[in-house]
């Protein structure tokens, strides 16, 4: 009977576990050999001959395991007692005597005491929390897995798990499904079989027969796969990426329980009822209970942030090593967040670290008054170098290090919970068809003071003919006419080109006129555009990307005219680095707070704003009567629900219709220049 069930069992479970089943039948076979001249010479109750578990009970008994009573019955078809179980795994497993724990409702010197002491000596089982035992108490069905898998534990059997499918996994409880999928992993249990499917019956009583049936069958796995002492070095099979465990951390090293899960539900059941903190897939990490998210390694080089967990609508995306703000995840997507964009990543996109993991992270600091940020690559885990992005907010002190996701929002601590102020970057929110008021000599003067420091610093030898090969030198005049014409900044347009090109002296720049970079992909940064002049890769630059698809309404990747960051601005979509943005802007705010301040605080920032989710219209007149200049589009506006566009007002006015107007500068394309918005309708940027 056992090896017809083992055998039925095989059938079912696959190639993959072909090899441990084959031990399991073949010693099940071989005991039952046994068993066979065993039974011929040893006479027994009645009660049991002819029972369907008549071998597994006569086997137990002839070990004085299970025992009959005085009139030799055995009682198989009833229900088996706490006491009654903990004796038989104590005499299976033959457990030395224990006086660590000690239950109030059991009488001392007793042999059924002894025996249940000595099981939990050995870890297999514990009482209640009043500090009684109760072994008269019937066992239900999970309670005896519990205490078998326990068993198993002592043996030293690995402890692995398959998927439950009983038709009543609902009602196993939490804590105990775990034990459940391993004995159902080593054919221990099997459930009841019935017309309408196999049930667990997790709350229903094992009988005496139950009892010696999963004994026997706990005893065969233990021939089969226990590691016993002595045998030397087991060899340590390659990690199935595709299974799962729970596991913590303590001292800085993670530690996996032995318990394989073969689904998700399963693990994160075990995590609910371990006291464990992390789920494991394979060795990757899938759900941590605090710590960082960060772009992965992907063939991609880059790692998209998606609006819904399905992944059909892209939010955002950032260069592999970026980090994000972790949130929360599953075996199938992580919640994080990019900037101020909460959305969903593809879990094999992303990497956990748990926060006493983390060996680095970006983080902001005052320097010489100014704000710093140095950034951190989670891939390589080495810093990147510092820069500057603004005046220092009055908030940070010197020698502390700030954390922030969206370099504005700004916090004591790396995972973000204690707000210590906000502070907007000014050049990273103003719009770029804000005009600069330098001139074209005071721009060429800019470029190549820069230059000639560079080409002085030793160490970049990229320097060393800076001041005479870039191409950069003389751009000024034809900047200020691209402002003009074109209705982009001209400080911009500079700092973009200093940092997509390098100061002009890139292998691109130089060898192919392609100051901004322009088509050179993070998978392959050797490619990149080939223009007959430095001025034809501006006007690539302004009419192919600025003035198309980035800041006009009608532009396919609208968010804003602004650097901005990976929530509002052209760094949504422009850059895969979620900094494109703040060093853009830093590159500006040095130049003009080096030579002149003409451009710092020349208008006042505000974000479009929504009211009850209607659309935004921007005027040609202060005046609700007066034509529709463009309409703002639906904008994701981010977690604090401020991130709209970024926009600079250049004048206010009441109109005839009662509203206080802003006049803006239009983000539409030459020859439009302004418009207006209602007050109501903008949230103002503190500080500007």
């Amino acid at each position: 009977m056992i090896l017809a069930h083992i055998l039925v069992k095989y059938h079912h479970i696959g190639k993959e576990r072909e090899s441990v089943f084959k031990k399991i039948v073949g010693l099940a076979f071989a005991l039952i050999v046994a068993l066979s001249f065993t039974t011929q010479s040893t006479s027994h109750a009645n009660d049991i001959k002819g029972h369907q578990m008549v071998n597994e009970l006569t086997y137990w008994s002839n070990l004085n395991v299970i025992r009959p009573d005085s009139k030799g019955n055995y009682y198989p078809n009833r229900a088996v007692t706490r006491g009654e179980f903990a004796s038989y795994i104590t005499r299976a497993l033959e457990l030395p005597d224990s006086s660590t724990y000690t239950f109030k409702d059991l009488k001392a010197g007793n042999e059924l005491t002894r025996e249940i002491q000595a099981a939990a000596g050995s870890n297999i089982l514990s009482g209640y929390p009043d500090g009684t035992f109760r072994p008269n108490e019937k066992i239900t069905r999970q309670h005896m897995a519990a205490l078998l898998e326990k068993a198993l534990r002592y043996s030293n059997v690995p402890l692995e798990g398959q998927p439950l499918t009983f038709k009543d996994n609902n009602k196993i409880s939490d804590q105990f499904k775990p034990a459940v999928a391993t004995n159902v992993y080593y054919n221990i249990i099997r459930g009841s079989h019935t017309k309408n499917g196999v049930f667990f019956e997790p709350q229903g009583n094992a009988t005496i027969a139950h009892a010696a049936a999963f004994l026997f069958r706990m005893q065969t796995t233990i021939e089969t796969f226990a590691v016993k002492e002595g045998e030397g070095t087991v060899e340590t099979p390659a990690p199935n990426p595709n299974v799962y465990y729970v596991g913590k951390i303590s001292n800085g090293v993670i530690t996996k329980n032995s318990t394989v899960y073969f689904n998700y539900e399963q693990a994160e059941s075990a995590l609910k009822s371990s006291g464990s903190n992390l789920i494991i897939k394979g060795e990757k990490i899938i759900k941590m209970s605090s710590g960082i998210a960060s772009a992965a390694d992907t063939k991609a080089n880059t790692v998209t942030i998606y609006s819904d967990k399905n992944f059909t609508k892209s939010l955002s995306y950032a260069v592999e090593g970026s980090q994000f703000k972790y949130i929360g995840s599953n075996d199938q997507y992580a919640i994080v967040q990019l900037a101020d964009t909460k959305g969903y990543a593809k879990i094999d996109e992303v990497t956990l670290t748990p926060t006493s993991l983390i060996k680095g992270q970006d983080f902001y600091f005052v320097e010489g008054g100014y704000l710093t940020h140095r950034t951190y690559n989670h891939i390589t885990q080495k810093y990147n170098w510092d820069y500057v992005v603004s005046e220092a907010p009055v908030f940070m002190q010197r020698g502390g290090q700030y954390y922030s996701q969206d370099g504005v929002n700004f916090y004591s601590d790396v995972l973000l919970t204690k707000k210590v102020g906000t502070h907007y970057p000014y050049f990273q929110f103003q719009s770029i068809r804000q005009p600069s008021n330098y001139t074209a000599e005071e721009l060429d003067n800019m470029i190549m003071t820069l230059l000639a420091e560079r080409q002085a610093i030793k160490t970049s030898p990229q320097y060393a003919k800076a001041t005479t090969d870039s191409r950069l030198i003389g751009m000024g005049k034809f900047l200020k006419q691209v402002e003009a014409q074109y209705n982009v900044n001209a400080l911009f347009i500079l700092a973009a080109a200093m940092h997509e090109g390098d100061y002009g002296v890139s292998k691109n720049a130089l060898t192919k006129n392609n100051i901004f970079g322009i088509k050179v992909f993070d998978t392959d940064p050797t490619l990149g555009e080939v223009y007959k002049s430095r001025d034809d890769s501006v006007l690539a630059f302004i009419n192919r990307y600025v003035n198309l698809n980035y800041v006009p309404q009608s532009g396919g990747y609208a968010k804003g005219a602004a650097p901005g960051n990976k929530t509002a601005g052209m760094n949504v979509h422009y850059a895969s680095d979620p900094f494109w943005g703040s060093k853009i802007a830093g590159h500006m705010y040095r130049m003009d707070n080096r030579f002149g301040k003409k451009d710092y605080k020349q208008a006042k920032l505000a974000f479009v704003s929504y009211e009850n989710g209607l659309l935004v219209n921007v005027r040609n007149e202060p005046s609700t009567a007066s034509p529709v200049h463009f309409t703002y589009k639906a904008k994701y506006v981010g977690e604090t629900g401020v991130f709209g566009y970024p926009i600079s007002i250049v004048e206010e006015t009441k109109g005839t219709d009662g509203y206080v107007w802003y006049k803006i500068m239009s983000d539409n394309n030459p020859p439009a220049k302004y418009g207006w918005v209602r007050s109501d309708l903008v949230q103002l940027i503190p500080g500007y």
